[in-house]
């Protein structure tokens, strides 16, 4: 898309003419001005990008500053001159573009000029034409979509430059001798089908289609936010399962996922349609278990398990350790996000629970040892026991039962005697089955960002 071709000046020249403007024609003149300045400034010269901030600036409307924050992001050269304009027309000062993406999240009502989806779109379709996929016209006005397109963010690859896993190739587990025994993997068992996803291979990729035990699932990985979700792609009332890819793109540091049957955005986290067609269609897929835990373990409790090849058909390093490495090592963010840091840091690990009217997290490190937490979410009692070294977490429906740990890995003691910890349900001696309650591990900002006063958060001394 050509500069010129998101101009929208066209009436500039009845004003400098001298002619007079009715009202709307004045407003129509002032919308295609604001427009024409926001392209400069990603756009433009830096002599076109300095008269467009004056300009912007002497207008004193904080609709623009959407589109400056936008252009620090992309102009680096400009971002002294950016600063100083954002905090002319907000009153705040920060320090780039991180920053100010943040101050962006916290202040909702300040709603862009109606120009800036037109800039936005421009700039990303300048990184992949296949972006404007997901942001027809019909489906970019703010009323129509359930997050901020200023909030949208490019994730540095193209749509789908990580590539899901389609029912990929799996080997037994005496096969797999390029496992470490503590490597992390994501274990899932369903109607008896065991299977494992190492994270070293899963951070290249980021997702998954599968059938597993008959029943159509995507795990959904957000490396950024350090979570593995697992999905049931098989919604009531459609024909066929969703398949699903990573589009590029990212929302507060979260993966925006994407369905290729409708090219509609879904946010990762909560496995709802938040851009295009699927919107307003009320789906929000179902959350299965799925556990984290290390090889070995997932082996020896699993020995019909099977687990993926090094033969996914794409070339990456699946060594150990190696994807994103220094994320996971570093206490920073890569990407912009709010983050609370009151009651936790912001890259600890929580497990967390969503329920229809409550949700609540743990932290992970509250099961160290092994530890057995017996609690509720909103009305619903469970147990959840657990290993903080291998971030292993898992919930079950305890009914107003009581469980402490039995000294035995996998086992509880409960009424009635020993009980035993199976991936669909929590086993008593007489044969009683509890259910397993699904949630999954997340870094402490993704799941406070996307649930904040909505969750609760365990605490060990109440």
């Amino acid at each position: 898309m050509a500069v010129q071709g998101l101009k929208l000046g066209l009436l500039a020249g009845m004003a400098m003419a001298g002619v007079a403007l009715s009202p709307g024609e004045a407003s129509a003149q002032d919308d295609a001005a604001v427009g024409d300045d926001s392209v400069s400034l990603i756009f433009g010269s830096s002599q076109d990008r300095s008269d467009a901030l004056a300009a912007l600036v002497e207008r004193g409307d904080p609709d623009a500053v959407a589109a400056m924050i936008l252009a620090l992001r992309y102009r680096p050269d400009a971002v002294a001159d950016l600063s100083v304009a954002l905090e002319e027309l907000t009153g705040h000062q920060a320090l780039g573009w991180f920053d100010w993406m943040v101050w962006q999240e916290d202040n909702p009502g300040i709603t862009p000029h109606a120009s800036f989806t037109t800039l936005k779109l421009a700039v990303l379709e300048r990184i992949d034409p296949n972006f404007l996929r997901f942001f027809a016209e019909a489906w970019t006005d703010p009323a129509k979509m359930k997050i901020r397109l200023e909030e949208v963010t490019w994730g540095g690859v193209v749509v789908d430059g990580i590539p899901s896993l389609d029912n990929p190739t799996l080997i037994a587990a005496a096969e797999a001798d390029y496992m470490l025994d503590d490597d992390l993997v994501f274990g899932v068992e369903i109607n008896g089908d065991a299977r494992a996803y190492p994270l070293r291979i899963m951070g290249w990729h980021e997702m998954f289609n599968e059938v597993i035990g008959g029943v159509p699932v995507a795990l959904a990985y957000c490396t950024l936010c350090g979570s593995g979700i697992l999905f049931e792609t098989q919604v009531a009332g459609r024909d066929k399962p969703f398949d699903f890819g990573s589009s590029g793109l990212l929302y507060r540091s979260n993966k925006l996922m994407f369905d290729r049957e409708t090219d509609s955005l879904w946010n990762q986290f909560t496995g709802e349609p938040v851009v295009g067609p699927l919107v307003d269609s009320g789906i929000e897929l179902k959350i299965r278990p799925v556990v984290i835990t290390s090889w070995a373990e997932w082996r020896d409790s699993h020995p019909t398990t099977r687990i993926l090849s090094l033969d996914t058909g794409y070339r990456r390093d699946y060594g150990s350790g190696v994807v994103y490495a220094a994320y996971f090592d570093s206490s920073d963010l890569m990407f912009p996000s709010r983050v609370n840091e009151e009651q936790l840091q912001q890259k600890d690990y929580v497990f967390g629970i969503r329920e229809a009217s409550a949700s609540k997290a743990w932290p992970v490190e509250a099961f160290a040892g092994g530890a057995v937490i017996n609690d509720a979410v909103g009305l619903r009692d469970v147990v959840l026991l657990g290993d903080a070294k291998t971030r292993t977490v898992r919930a079950y429906d305890r009914g107003g039962r009581t469980f402490e740990a039995a000294g035995e890995k996998n086992r509880l003691q409960g009424p009635g005697g020993l009980w035993t910890a199976e991936e669909d349900a929590l086993v008593g001696p007489d044969g009683t089955r509890l259910a397993r309650v699904p949630g999954h591990v997340a870094y402490w900002f993704a799941w406070d960002s996307y649930l904040g006063v909505q969750s609760e958060l365990y605490d060990p001394e109440g």
